[in-house]
């Protein structure tokens, strides 16, 4: 029988905590439209990842990076939940994610943590080409999100803010002309 390692260990560790992601619903869609079986921070981590694959692919940016700060954005939420904006001041929020990375990363190889890391320290402080596509992707996904449940029959009323939201976040010409189109 094969031993494992404290290192096996802490990766399984990992991707079972990041795994709650897959059932944490995304809390603005209840709240705010009533929809009660909204997609989950796993299906936004998703398309969001895609989104920056795409629009790094086709900006000419470090494609990999991208999509890495994509896939962590919101990793922190396996551990403290979606929180809509105002549940708390945006110094606790960060402070509650910073912490979250930090206990999720520590079971990681300390390469991996290393790297893992860096790249959010990168996107939370929005210092890269990169990290600012990513936060303005992480925008227009909920955007795209609003449209179809708009599509679905929501209340496209109530789902005006999130595209509001979007509106005001973000800034690049394309990401906006496609915006334009929802």
């Amino acid at each position: 029988m094969r031993k494992v390692s404290s290192s096996h260990e802490g990766v399984l560790q990992f991707l079972l905590e990041a795994g709650r992601l897959k059932s944490e619903a995304r809390k603005g869609w209840i709240r705010k439209v009533g929809i009660t079986r909204p997609e989950s921070v796993a299906d936004h981590s998703y398309r969001t990842t895609l989104m920056a694959m795409l629009f790094a692919d086709l900006r000419g940016l470090d494609t990999s990076r991208a999509m890495r700060m994509a896939i962590l954005h919101d990793l922190p939420e396996a551990i403290i939940g979606d929180a809509m904006p105002g549940e708390t001041s945006a110094i606790q929020r960060r402070a509650h994610e910073q912490e979250a990375i930090e206990h999720l990363l520590s079971n990681l190889p300390a390469p991996v943590k290393s790297q893992y890391s860096a790249l959010w320290l990168e996107l939370t402080e929005n210092n890269s080409d990169e990290a600012k596509m990513v936060r303005e992707l992480d925008k227009l996904e909920m955007a795209i999100q609003a449209h179809e449940y708009v599509k679905l029959g929501f209340s496209k009323t109530r789902l005006r803010e999130f595209l509001a939201t979007a509106r005001e976040a973000v800034k690049d010409d394309l990401l906006r002309e496609l915006l334009s189109l929802l």
